[in-house]
């Protein structure tokens, strides 16, 4: 008879076989597994202080190490007080296991040893340690977003770090300890889009009605000699219904979709000839009942031929450059037939209340068949959906840690769950 034992770290799952066991363990005599497990300490040996008042280096790797040839380790787990459990390695003939991720400093970790002797009887030993806390270190604080309350389903969820981080091996770390759990469960990646900030957003949309929340467990964890992390306040946000409003550029018709179904069709106006409106996937930014929008903020110079300043209402914003779903009354003999405006989408102003009233921030506003360029990715609102998945998860460090390997192969880390 052989058994199949369940090693779980943050992060790596490892299946390890078991080495054929003697007759005794299938014999009529009784199943040795439903015995009461013996007391394991003097079959394995730890690394970490087992005096009292003795504490840990929290830079040294943990390891625990099977003693004598007549048993071996099956499983280990080990967890902080605030349950940021270490990433670990079982050797496959279950002679060692030993931690893969940093331990955290000023913490105390209980450590769960399982093993099993030559006839299979299962083997318990529980130790428990602290780290010692670091002194003279600098601390990397994160700051999580959007700020906490209801957005549409393409609202991308943002970690901005107070301090670059440019090392490869440094963006494991950080990267592993951020954390975005949904319900309902959607597969998703961190991207890193310069040394101090990172998106995170799934395949596809967020499900509507979800709840989205992201946290860091990087609290006195090591990133480099001099640097470890710092506190981190949670996030916790939940969308709304699905709203997608499909602009086609060449039909000059807007297209709203509530939860996959057709809601309203309405005649608008996009960027004419040199003003074009952008391609892409756009993310709605923010609302403003009333702005008042000068060419001159567009680089158009006052007193040209296309200079303006006008008040707009029902203004829904989609890039930080100044492109808007907006009321345009003046221009409503071109809604559904021309492209007249400087690139942002013109409808009625009955039209843009109803639309402002129904959408919200992280909605989605879709533009086809327009003779713009594309919408910018990172560096004018939210692009982030207008890049390819497989691309998408190539800007995770943990993805390119793991030899492009991508989200498929760190779906414990990419599934959003509960540490």
């Amino acid at each position: 008879m052989s058994t199949t034992v369940i090693s779980r770290g943050a992060g790596a799952i490892l299946l390890v076989t078991a080495l054929g066991t003697s007759a005794t363990a299938c014999s009529s005599d009784g199943n040795p597994l439903a015995a009461s497990p013996y007391d394991a300490a003097d079959q394995i040996s730890f690394s970490g202080p087992t005096e009292a008042g003795k504490k840990a280096d929290p830079d040294k790797p943990l390891e625990v190490t099977a003693q004598g040839e007549d048993g071996r380790i099956t499983d280990v787990t080990a967890v902080d007080a605030t349950g940021r459990q270490v990433s670990g390695e079982l050797a496959a003939d279950g002679s060692r296991w030993h931690s893969t991720s940093p331990l955290a400093g000023g913490a105390h970790y209980t450590v769960r040893v399982s093993t099993e002797d030559e006839d299979g009887r299962p083997g318990r030993k529980v130790l428990t340690f602290d780290t010692n806390k670091p002194k003279g270190q600098q601390f990397l604080n994160v700051k999580f977003g959007p700020e906490a309350g209801t957005y549409g389903v393409g609202q991308p969820i943002t970690a901005e770090l107070d301090q670059p981080i440019k090392d490869k091996a440094q963006r494991v770390v950080v990267e592993r300890a951020l954390r975005v759990d949904s319900k309902p469960a959607v597969q998703g990646s961190w991207y890193w889009v310069n040394d101090k900030e990172l998106h995170y957003r799934p395949q596809d949309y967020w499900p509507a009605n979800a709840t989205v929340e992201a946290h860091s467990n990087l609290e006195n964890v090591k990133i480099s000699d001099k640097l470890r992390g710092g506190a981190a306040k949670p996030l916790k946000i939940t969308t709304g219904d699905r709203i997608v409003a499909v602009t086609d550029a060449a039909k000059h018709l807007m297209t709203v979709y509530k939860n996959d179904e057709k809601i309203k069709e309405i005649p608008i106006t996009t960027g004419k000839p040199g003003f074009a409106t952008r391609n892409g996937i756009k993310v709605v930014l923010a609302k403003q009942y009333y702005v008042q929008m000068k060419s001159s903020t567009v680089g158009i110079a006052a007193g040209s031929s296309d200079s303006y300043d006008l008040p707009v209402y029902y203004a829904t914003r989609v890039t930080w450059s100044g492109e808007y779903v907006h009321a345009a009354p003046w221009s409503v003999g071109s809604q559904g037939a021309a492209n007249v405006s400087h690139g942002c989408t013109g409808m009625s102003t009955p039209n843009a209340s109803w639309f402002f009233n129904t959408v919200h921030e992280g909605d989605l506003v879709q533009v086809v068949n327009s003779t713009g360029h594309n919408m910018e990715l990172f560096d004018n609102g939210f692009g982030d959906w207008n890049m390819p998945w497989q691309k998408w998860v190539q800007g995770s460090a943990i993805a390119a840690d793991a030899d492009g390997a991508g989200a498929q192969t760190n779906n414990a880390r990419l599934t959003p769950q509960s540490v």
